[in-house]
């Protein structure tokens, strides 16, 4: 039986999300791994915050891309203003912008925020003299509420202002197509 092209498409796709998954895994975990290298517990909660930050930003970016209007920006391209044509690929792609955005990269920041998390258990507990259970817990708790809590928050706004989002990452794609 002969495979079809939308079939070719489809595994064409899922090695490139595996590829791209595991490079910016690695990318990101070795930048993470480089900064928390003996450094203090204040760097790496804001290595923490900056990775939490990241998977939210990125989130709202896939939640917008599948929720905006395509009308305004095709307006724009006519016009020729930056950002309007990369705009409307995200908007052509969707699925795929969301899949990337939500699932790759967000994932992929949930991982080695958990990853941080540890490093910071650790700090904390030799701080505070204590090898407690509940120092773990306190922290993994806290990185689940921030990363979800600041998920749902951002969905919201992602919805509501889908076609502002779209256009500031369009423009932002714009400055490597010059």
């Amino acid at each position: 039986m002969k495979k079809t092209k939308k079939e070719d498409s489809q595994y064409k796709w899922v090695l490139t999300v595996f590829v791209t998954a595991v490079v910016l895994s690695a990318v990101l975990s070795l930048v993470s791994e480089s900064i928390l290298d003996s450094t203090d517990i204040a760097v790496a909660v804001l290595t923490l915050t900056l990775f939490i930050g990241l998977g939210i930003v990125f989130d709202v970016i896939g939640v917008a891309a599948t929720a905006a209007d395509p009308k305004p920006f095709h307006s724009m391209a006519a016009h020729r203003e930056r950002g309007a044509k990369e705009a409307l690929f995200l908007l052509r792609n969707a699925s795929r912008v969301s899949s990337v955005c939500n699932d790759v990269v967000g994932d992929i920041c949930g991982i080695v925020s958990g990853a941080t998390g540890a490093v910071i258990v650790v700090q904390l507990q030799q701080v505070l003299h204590l090898q407690s259970v509940l120092v773990s817990v306190v922290v993994t708790a806290l990185i689940s509420g921030l990363t979800i809590g600041g998920k749902a928050l951002s969905k919201t706004f992602a919805m509501r202002q889908s076609t502002r989002v779209v256009y500031w990452t369009g423009c932002f794609l714009h400055l490597f197509h010059r």
